[in-house]
């Protein structure tokens, strides 16, 4: 219940004059945004003004740098399911959420980003941190748009939430220029965004290609379903666990789609691609139907296309069109959203059990276990390995915790061996990669998923991409356990210069601080251990210390991630070593 001193703030009932950047302020909480990440400057100072008086109501969270203002959205919005805000000024604060931009893009993640600008008559006349926002930012969001004038603020922003969320969600950026911002204008309330002239979200499902769909399922003797991140993104978890016990087929997943099956599920047949597993990377290229359902045939998945899949018949299930056929020749294309559409396939297929295929997988995982698991996650070693540091992290979480991991060796040991019971449990930059992305990303994990353990996996050098986001952490008091996995590498560079440039270690030896020093200079507990009796003890002690922990882990500096599809080579031929 509102104070009498912030009655005044409650949002008009009828038309009244207030500010432009009021207005944005009002148009959030009609969209009943709870968080937004941002770094106060200049040209967006009007907005901060405003929302001094609302505090009670929205909670800002002040980052140390754009990029993980966005990161942080990024990793709301993906543990939420809901739209993440970010807020920047003009000139390099604006700049500075490009690399969040592109990377939400890409791994089509919704965001809505406001920006100040200079004073309209300033623009294009090179002013103190001006700079033209839409144009660069114009091939790495789903939409932006500049605002000159008060009155358009509600409408663009009603549009802007719209887009970001609805279809394949994406990115979207909003500059304001700073008169707009200032500018009184009589605001009659905020209507949220239901349709947009021209722009079609969903396309309308053809029930002939889910006939054809069901006829090809149906017929097939070694069907393969692979699926991606559209699967949450849908929110259709449940329509395609449906689909999948239905149906009796093997599942693998792309990183990007990791917990929407749980790891343990008898179906769950493991990560393709390049560093996935063993059998759905042969398997896929002797299946005879392969049913992919919100994923887009990244390269990382098809190693190479001339020879991927070339005996399969291909459904695919997809609400974006345009990826459909892009990549890889599709025998029947399924439009639309898939909790839609996978109800609708479900009721046309047939109840069977793939025994002896599923058996297929099941011995290609045996010789993946006895060449390159038992040893990762139970090393013979004296040094740890990341496998190892994994597994433990899985016996003590049950596999409740939501796993945030950067980029490199740990990203892809983390999203093989980590134990997902629930889905939105894996944020990890899957298609741009972007180093530096854990941190930002775990601390808006936690304000999208505040009731769950939130555990960041990071190699030594991403993190000194964005180690300032500690002073988030401190001043914030984010709960976000961060455990650092140390070898003393650029583990992912150093591994291909061994395998493909003759161990020519060119730059990739990286020097550290010490963390523990640094995080207790930030006010936030941690730990370094080196030996492997110490290692479950330390990660208990992050697990239950209350507030944030910083852990590292000296792992092995050599170690490589196997199995992995060379590049130039098709998934079939995967080595085990």
């Amino acid at each position: 219940m509102l104070t009498k001193e912030k009655q005044a703030t409650a949002l008009p009932k009828q038309a009244t004059s207030i500010s432009g950047a009021e207005a944005v302020i009002l148009a959030l909480l009609e969209e009943k945004v709870d968080t937004v990440f941002g770094y106060p400057g200049g040209a967006i100072m009007p907005v901060y003004d405003a929302l001094f008086d609302y505090t009670d109501r929205l909670n800002h969270v002040l980052v140390r740098h754009e990029q993980g203002g966005i990161h942080a959205g990024q990793g709301y919005a993906r543990a939420s399911g809901k739209v993440g805000v970010v807020f920047a000024t003009s000139g390099p604060g604006a700049t500075n959420l490009v690399t969040g931009l592109a990377d939400a893009q890409i791994d089509s993640t919704p965001l809505v980003c406001i920006s100040g600008q200079v004073y309209a008559h300033l623009l294009g006349t090179d002013a103190f941190q001006e700079i033209d926002i839409l144009n660069i930012t114009t091939p790495v969001t789903k939409w932006n748009y500049q605002v000159a004038n008060a009155e358009e603020i509600p409408d663009v922003l009603a549009k802007a939430f719209y887009i970001a969320k609805s279809g394949r969600p994406g990115p979207v950026l909003i500059d304001i220029t700073k008169n707009a911002q200032l500018q009184q204008f009589e605001f009659s309330g905020y209507q949220p965004c239901q349709h947009i002239r021209s722009y079609r979200p969903k396309p309308v499902v053809r029930q002939e290609y889910i006939l054809q769909a069901a006829e090809l399922i149906n017929q097939a003797q070694k069907p393969f379903i692979l699926w991606g991140q559209g699967v949450m993104l849908g929110a259709a978890e449940k329509e395609f666990r449906a689909f999948v016990e239905k149906s009796g087929i093997p599942a693998a997943w792309t990183i990007m789609g990791a917990g929407a099956l749980p790891s343990r599920h008898p179906q769950n047949v493991g990560m393709l691609g390049m560093h996935g597993n063993y059998g759905p990377n042969v398997l896929t290229n002797e299946c005879d139907v392969l049913i992919a359902i919100g994923m887009r045939f990244d390269d990382r998945v098809t190693g190479r296309l001339d020879k991927y899949a070339r005996q399969a018949r291909i459904i695919h299930l997809d609400i974006d069109p345009t990826e459909i056929g892009k990549n890889v020749p599709v025998t029947v294309p399924v439009w639309g959203d898939c909790k839609e559409t996978l109800p609708l396939l479900t009721e046309l297929v047939e109840p069977r059990q793939h025994t002896a295929w599923l058996q297929q997988f099941r011995r290609y995982n045996e010789q993946e276990i006895e060449a390159v698991i038992q040893e990762e996650l139970f090393p013979t070693s004296e040094e740890m390995t990341m496998g190892e540091v994994v597994q433990q992290l899985n016996e003590l979480t049950g596999g409740d915790a939501i796993v945030v991991s950067d980029v490199g060796q740990h990203q892809m040991v983390a999203c093989r061996y980590a134990s997902l019971n629930h889905t939105r449990s894996n944020i990890t930059s899957g298609g741009l990669g972007t180093m530096g992305f854990a941190l930002p990303a775990a601390i808006g994990a936690k304000y999208g998923a505040p009731e769950r353990t939130v555990v960041a996996v990071i190699g030594d050098g991403g993190f000194q991409m964005t180690l300032q986001e500690l002073g988030t952490i401190m001043q914030s008091g984010a709960d976000v356990k961060l455990l650092i996995l140390n070898n003393r590498f650029l583990g992912m560079v150093r591994q291909w210069q061994e395998l493909f440039h003759e161990r020519r270690y060119s730059f990739v030896d990286i020097a550290s601080p010490d963390f523990v020093k640094v995080a207790d200079g930030y006010g936030i507990s941690g730990k370094s251990v080196s030996k492997r009796e110490e290692l479950r003890g330390a990660l208990q002690q992050m697990l239950s210390h209350q507030g944030s922990y910083l852990l590292e882990v000296m792992v092995t500096k050599e170690n490589n991630v196997f199995p992995m599809v060379p590049q130039g080579c098709s998934v079939s031929e995967i080595r085990l070593s």
